[in-house]
């Protein structure tokens, strides 16, 4: 692809090829993916897959290809180009260490329900478990971190096995879908018939007929009676203290406005786990922040508070809860969420509401009563204004992560689509950014995956060419990605890299201070490379900045080119995340310090 052509968008398409075509699988693995709106996909070739590749050669007009650097950052962008849009993303990689490398991202995507179909072929099928060259039993290996996978051993079953995928990547609780494809397979021939519709029903051709429909049946089936959406009703008119606690799943369904409505009508606070970050406007005045470990003394204090927490679409994770026996002690518990499996896992459910947030919450709106703040709100506001000391500082000469923040959304406002990668400064931009809109914040939450941020960050501005999309990553994950700068470069995406620089495993040293006397093991980055130096090799445009008026500089010279940049943003090694709740404590008891 030539430089500085922009991605994502879908050429026309080429005259329609007759019904009952006889076709090769590799052309059939790229009609599939076209008839489902896919046109733009990321991967890396290798021999086993060449077929398909030999097809992306011939309908390059048809759909794009985005070469990264390494299959784990491909991953990554078919993540991040599913986060930022709600689409199914795609990657394709070759047989055994190509298809190994994609594992992490796809474990990263199944943590935090992303859609997601990855296809990957193997050797053919005469050498399957026989320890052939390149050989791994990738669907056996990825077995606990997919919806469903595949190994499609019948030409005749392809079409209805990629359909069947991507009804599942989406249906009910998304996640990630692995369809394992032997080469003689790609290469052999069958008659391709076209769908009528772009998601067609699963297919009884399938290579496990009837595993999608029983999936889709038990999600569609899964609807509140009308006597339990009163019964969640009343227990909402009850309360005297209720808490709305937004999960990623309010964005997932796209039911942020319906959250927003709910929370307006009755006056209820509200407080948003980490993948919920942008389920609801920061600055509205019902908005508590973040709950958790890191969470905000409003948010901490007005669940630990609350007689009642309505949960939607979360999971009561161990970073927002802590401890199970001391969390929100005394709070009964309204639960609504599309997976059943999440009912009563951690936190037992007063009443569960199970189903799609978007069908519960207008049938769920009507008979709860209009209510006017009251003193529960007085006392929120209150908390909000309990602030950690180390936050309050301010000094010019010095960077510290809130002016960062805060100045990159001054810069930027609402419309941005803030990256990270995992550590101090992912809690930092949650902490400090205030996202107003949904799926503008993407993060790698449950498995909390270092090397998330640059793949991702190519996934979200290959899917969103007019938006401008910022990545913030520690030095540490930044060593663990930083190849994917050939991939911006080559493809002219103009990210903003915000390399936190702090010459440490920022995290790791923080509990090392806290719990293991300072007894800083392998947790100083001190040794390269020059972040700058690095850009410049990959024809990237870089800055230095240890001070507010240097960052200012450099990213205001950012925003008047569309290209991609970098900062080296010089923070100190000791500045740490606060609140912090340590392990196992009430979430209402947090450090607001830690001794130098």
């Amino acid at each position: 692809m030539e430089k500085n052509k922009t991605p994502g968008s879908r050429p026309a398409d080429k005259p329609a090829i007759p019904r009952d075509e006889l076709m090769t699988g590799a052309k059939i693995v790229i009609e599939c993916l076209i008839e489902q709106g896919v046109d733009l996909v990321f991967g890396y070739p290798g021999g086993t897959i060449l077929n398909i590749y030999d097809e992306l050669y011939k309908n390059q007009d048809r759909i794009t290809h985005i070469l990264t650097a390494h299959e784990q950052g491909a991953c990554h962008a078919a993540d991040g180009y599913s986060r930022s849009t709600g689409k199914t993303g795609v990657v394709l990689a070759t047989s055994g260490p190509g298809a190994c490398n994609l594992v992490t991202g796809i474990a990263t995507a199944y943590m935090d329900s992303v859609p997601l179909v990855a296809i990957t072929c193997n050797v053919g099928r005469s050498w399957l478990g026989k320890d052939s060259f390149q050989e791994v039993d990738i669907a056996g290996v990825t077995a606990p971190i997919t919806k469903h996978n595949y190994i499609v051993q019948d030409v005749r079953h392809l079409s209805g096995t990629i359909r069947e995928a991507f009804v599942i990547a989406q249906a009910g609780r998304p996640g990630p879908v692995l369809i394992d494809i032997p080469k003689d397979v790609t290469a052999a021939a069958a008659e391709f018939e076209y769908a009528l519709h772009r998601l067609a029903a699963p297919s009884e051709a399938s290579a496990e007929p009837g595993s999608a429909e029983r999936i889709v049946r038990v999600t569609r089936e899964q609807r509140p009676e009308e006597q339990e959406i009163a019964k969640a009703a009343s227990l909402i008119n009850a309360a005297k203290q209720p808490v709305i606690y937004a999960g990623g799943g309010v964005v997932i369904s796209g039911a942020c406005g319906q959250i927003r409505a709910l929370a307006e009508k009755a006056h209820i606070p509200v407080v948003v786990s980490l993948m919920g970050k942008s389920a609801f406007p920061a600055a509205h005045p019902l908005c508590c922040g973040m709950i958790g470990m890191h969470g905000t003394k409003a948010a901490n204090c007005a669940a630990s508070n609350a007689d009642l927490i309505i949960a939607v679409g979360a999971r009561f994770s161990d970073r927002v809860i802590s401890d199970p026996a001391k969390f929100a002690r005394q709070a009964q518990v309204l639960h609504i969420d599309i997976d059943p499996a999440e009912i009563n896992k951690n936190i037992h459910a007063d009443i569960a509401l199970i189903g799609n947030i978007q069908d519960i919450i207008p049938r769920l709106l009507p008979p709860v009563d209009a209510r006017m703040a009251a003193s529960w709100n007085a006392q929120v506001n209150a908390w909000k204004e309990d602030v950690p000391p180390a936050y309050l500082k301010h000094t010019p000469e010095s960077l510290y992560p809130k002016f960062i923040f805060e100045k990159v959304h001054e810069l930027l406002g609402d419309d941005a689509i803030l990256v990270t990668d995992v550590g101090q400064h992912q809690m930092w931009a949650a902490q400090f950014y205030p996202f107003a809109r949904p799926r503008s914040f993407l993060t790698s939450g449950g498995l909390g995956t270092m090397g998330y941020g640059l793949g991702a960050a190519i996934g979200a501005q290959a899917a969103n060419p007019d938006r401008t999309v910022v990545l913030a990553v520690g030095d540490g994950g930044f060593r663990m990605n930083c190849n994917e700068l050939a991939t911006i470069s080559h493809y002219g995406f103009p990210v903003i890299i915000l390399v936190m620089n702090n010459g440490v495993l920022g995290m790791v040293r923080q509990w090392q201070r806290l719990l293991y006397d300072k007894r800083f093991s392998q947790t100083t980055l001190d040794f390269g490379p020059d972040f700058v130096k690095l850009a410049d090799a990959y024809g990237v445009r870089a800055f230095n900045a240890s001070t507010e008026s240097e960052f200012t500089a450099a990213f205001r010279e950012i925003l008047t080119r569309r290209e991609a940049a970098l900062i080296d943003c010089r923070i100190d090694r000791d500045t740490n995340v606060l609140p912090m709740v340590p392990g196992g404590k009430p979430i209402d008891k947090p450090l607001l310090e830690i001794a130098a």
